[in-house]
């Protein structure tokens, strides 16, 4: 009778899980009540989401037909319960079950249409749950979706200016041929993960019409709810300048959330390879700037926060005035120095012939952030730093030739050193804001006759000028 006994129980437990009520008062709970995928590019697949569809009742449910309200109008793409409503099914399904006490998993992606418009609009569907009880119950899909140029591949053989308003997403790159010029004026630059820039001839980037030019990711979607992928370093290659290519100028460009920013080839070192100013380098997973063998003249930058050495200087003659290094990169423990300057890379020599370093601010959480390499002592090393702040051991006296006027930063010194000198260091979201505090010791510390009339944001210097890139409003 055992045997019988347990059948029995196993039919009731079967009979009762694959009951379904026809009631109205039984009904479906979401996760969410909007799905909403940020804002995309137009033409480009999202990202996908997902939410859930969960039956808290004492019953099954069926659903009569899941469907997209809007069907092929808007672009959505919608998987229920491994179940796809594309076009052959009429962007719906049929007899959709949900158990008591079970759930469905639901995703969402979108290739939104062109919008015809030079803003974001907002994009609206509707994924609705007709229940067996006539009960309709409803889940809101939204996108912000944005027109922009859609670039792959691009080879510059000819000199072209891009001053454009409208986003320009490029997938798998750009690269300058050796006689062509590109000029970036004003425009921002929306690099796909397997997109960056190689320069064979010359690259120039400037403001235009009150517009800086941007270089950053293409994705405009968040990791976390407080953490938008802009924030993440590594969502694009950057900027390489092969060996072949002089007279580069990038000026009032924002390059950020890169892998390594820019990269100069081994050069001329007697030809002007790189002059950038009023620009910042922020976030990036590899370096800011790295250079071998070249000359390059840095002036009224930020630098900050990248996995290897915020700027890495292998021989060559450099210049750097009126900058801030600084090196809070947050996803690594493991990160590079703020600068590193050396005449040795590989094991193979590369002669610094000068670097000269004025009015720079170059700190961050190491109690070191400034390196020096040399390695044969019969190759050229010679560097100076004045009027700068100074994260870094105090040198002896002997070598105080190369250091003059400096102020040295004292790890122990909590008032004033490290992330101390900022307006915000905020490593729980990843804002980061290295305009100068109240309490930096960079303010009125700058040589007066070196330090340019204005700031990386366009403010005036006073008579008193700050170290570093920005001005301290007194």
């Amino acid at each position: 009778m055992i045997p019988v006994f347990v059948a029995l129980i196993g039919l009731q437990a079967c009979q009762d899980d694959d009951s379904f009520s026809t009631s109205s008062a039984n009904r479906l709970t979401f996760s969410v009540d909007t799905v909403m995928l940020d804002t995309v590019f137009s033409r480009i697949p999202s990202h996908t989401r997902t939410f859930w569809v969960f039956n808290h009742s004492g019953d099954g449910i069926r659903c009569a037909s899941v469907s997209l309200l809007k069907g092929n109008q808007t672009g959505f793409r919608v998987n229920v319960d491994g179940i796809y409503l594309g076009a052959v099914e009429g962007y719906h399904t049929n007899d959709v079950e949900v158990r008591k006490k079970d759930s469905l998993r639901v995703f969402v992606e979108l290739t939104a249409p062109m919008n015809n418009q030079s803003e974001p609009q907002l994009l609206e569907d509707f994924l609705v749950f007709r229940l067996e009880s006539g009960i309709e119950q409803r889940v809101c899909l939204q996108a912000q979706t944005w027109d922009a140029l859609l670039v792959n591949n691009l080879e510059v053989s000819r000199d072209t200016t891009i001053n454009t308003t409208r986003p320009v997403v490029i997938s798998g790159g750009i690269k300058v041929d050796s006689t062509a010029t590109l000029n970036l004026r004003g425009t921002t630059l929306y690099f796909g993960s397997d997109a960056g820039i190689d320069v064979y001839g010359r690259l120039t980037c400037d403001s235009y019409d009150g517009r800086e030019t941007v270089l950053r990711g293409s994705r405009l979607d968040h990791m976390f709810d407080y953490l938008p992928y802009d924030r993440v370093s590594g969502q694009w290659k950057g900027i390489r300048i092969h060996d072949s290519s002089f007279g580069n100028e990038i000026r009032h460009t924002d390059i950020h959330s890169g892998t390594d920013a820019i990269v100069c080839d081994s050069s001329d070192a007697s030809r002007s390879k790189l002059v950038l100013e009023y620009s910042t380098i922020h976030n990036m997973q590899g370096y800011g700037l790295m250079a071998k063998n070249c000359s390059i003249s840095v002036n009224t930058c930020q630098i900050s926060n990248t996995l290897n050495d915020c700027v890495a200087i292998y021989g060559g003659n450099v210049s750097i005035s009126n900058s801030t290094l600084a090196q809070f990169y947050p996803f690594d423990s493991n990160r590079g120095a703020a600068l590193r300057l050396a005449n040795i890379f590989d094991a193979k020599p590369y002669p610094l012939q000068q670097f000269v370093g004025v009015n720079n601010l170059i700190t961050g959480y190491a109690d070191d952030v400034l390196m020096g390499e040399q390695g044969d002592t019969a190759v050229a090393f010679s560097y100076q730093f004045d009027y700068c702040i100074l994260r870094t051991p105090k040198v002896e006296t002997a070598d105080s030739v190369r250091f003059t006027n400096i102020i040295w930063e004292n790890p122990e010194d909590t008032i004033a050193t490290g992330k101390k000198n900022f307006a915000n260091i905020d490593e729980d979201n990843l804002i980061y804001d290295f305009r100068l505090s109240d309490v930096s010791k960079a303010i009125g510390a700058a040589n007066k006759t070196v330090a340019l009339p204005t700031d990386r944001l366009g403010l005036l210097r006073d008579e008193e000028p700050d170290i570093g890139c920005y001005e301290r409003i007194k």
